[in-house]
């Protein structure tokens, strides 16, 4: 945790952004694996841990804006808590260290609500994303669950991306830390990508290491020779040579739960062919080119269609692209080598704030999300501030499926070599991601440099 007055400002910043009424912060409670008593590793819900702290389960908090009071609600442990688990610090004890001084058992959290309720007060609470939250806010508000999506506050949620999207100095040494923790995990993985190696053994070896320096990987290990798959969580291959090796990974900190996200892209085996660091330099020059242009004031949605140019002339250059880049890039031809968006706000979820909604987070009134294939998919799309913390990931795909869909439809047949296309279905995928802050002037790539260049992966898969 940090300090009490971190926790204290949080909750009165938020104080300032709604009228009346109370909010409602329901923590996690412990999910089952495979029967109650054995349960996943415990996570607490970002927003409590953000305004409260405390990363244990069955907990709740209430702001009451109108008497100023902030409350949390849990139960000290008994005996049978002692038994299994030792002595555990009271709520009140606990509640201190987030400067809250009233604290009640869990019961009362019904009773507020409900006393607010009676009494007409307004109740501001975000989307729950959790069964057991949805069913626990349903019963005390009375609102079926499948509408509680369209009852949470928009006052309340746009007020806690405000704040949430602004990352102090404490927060940005947070993530760092969990940067330097991937830099392990993927240097790692970069001296273990050697023919005959299962998939698997890199991605325990990587999950290992953030559960000893750090805490879980802040999302399932992504990492594959099938690279072309974005998001692919199958890790049965043996790697063999002539394949690169796509490892997008982080990790989160178990106290504070701020996290790193980060992605490079390697040859099996430990040297490029000549194809392959083709494709490779075109995606390092469109991560390189995007970061160099981030700055206060300018649209993220500038900045992926700017990456979006740079690799569309690489492509143009090595014959699988044609015509005007400009138009290209316009009418989306690029997107069937680059379909997703550049990136994304990066903080205590590894998308930050996803829980409350992507639009709010990544678009505002004068920004809104665009419908082309591809762009639709860009998470990020409004104008950047100083403290924003956001991921750069530029990727080059060649997806089978997808071509054969687009040449089928003569799909931007302008601006694509299809025949060329073909000689490709067998590559896979590369991208490139670092985690980057927006400062006052410019922005700064978070941690330990990580090996990216030509030169510098094989050097570190050399040792």
């Amino acid at each position: 945790m940090f300090k009490p007055e971190t926790y204290s400002h949080r909750r009165n910043a938020l104080r300032n952004e709604l009228k009346g009424g109370i909010i409602l912060f329901p923590g996690n409670t412990e999910a089952a694996f495979n029967y109650p008593a054995n349960t996943y590793h415990f996570r607490q819900d970002s927003t409590f841990s953000y305004f409260f702290g405390i990363n244990q389960p069955d907990l709740a908090g209430i702001m009451d804006l109108d008497n100023g009071n902030d409350i949390l609600f849990g139960n000290d442990a008994d005996m049978d808590d002692i038994i299994w688990m030792g002595p555990q610090p009271s709520i009140a004890d606990r509640g201190r260290l987030a400067g809250i001084v009233h604290t009640k058992p869990l019961s009362g959290f019904e009773q507020y609500i409900k006393e607010a309720l009676a009494g007409g007060r307004p109740v501001h609470f975000l989307p729950p994303y959790r069964g057991e939250t949805k069913i626990l806010l349903s019963a005390m508000l009375g609102i079926p669950v499948n509408e509680l999506k369209a009852a949470a506050s928009a006052d309340l949620i746009r007020g806690i991306v405000m704040l949430r999207c602004i990352k102090s100095e404490e927060e940005v040494k947070e993530i760092e830390k969990m940067v330097d923790v991937a830099y392990l995990m993927h240097t790692t993985a970069m001296k273990m990508a050697h023919p005959g190696i299962v998939e698997q053994e890199i991605a325990g070896t990587v999950e290992g290491i953030a559960l000893a320096k750090a805490g879980p990987v802040s999302f399932p290990v992504i990492l594959s020779m099938d690279g072309q798959t974005l998001h692919n969580h199958y890790h049965g291959n043996t790697l063999t040579e002539g394949r690169m090796l796509v490892v997008d990974t982080g990790c989160e900190s178990v106290e504070t739960l701020y996290a790193s996200d980060i992605t490079r892209t390697v040859p099996v085996g430990g040297k490029f062919s000549r194809r392959q660091k083709e494709i490779y330099e075109i995606v390092l020059r469109a991560n390189t080119e995007a970061i160099k242009a981030i700055k206060p004031g300018i649209p993220y949605r500038q900045i992926h269609l700017l990456a979006a140019s740079v690799i569309t002339e690489g492509l143009k250059e090595l014959g699988l692209m044609k015509g005007d880049v400009e138009e290209a890039v316009k009418q989306g031809a690029h997107a069937m080598f680059f379909p997703h968006g550049l990136g994304h706000m990066l903080g205590m979820d590894v998308h930050d704030l996803e829980n409350v909604g992507e639009n709010f987070v990544g678009y505002d009134e004068e920004t809104v999300r665009s419908e082309q294939f591809g762009t639709a998919f860009l998470r990020l799309g409004r104008k950047l501030q100083p403290g924003f913390v956001l991921t750069v990931e530029p990727g080059i795909y060649f997806i089978p499926a997808l071509i054969d869909l687009w040449k089928a439809e003569g799909r931007c047949a302008d601006f694509i070599n299809f025949d060329k296309a073909e000689t490709y279905k067998d590559f896979g995928g590369i991208r490139i991601e670092d985690d980057v802050l927006v400062t006052e002037t410019g922005c700064r790539v978070l941690g330990t440099p990580i090996p990216k260049t030509v030169a510098e992966i094989e050097a570190m898969m050399a040792r």
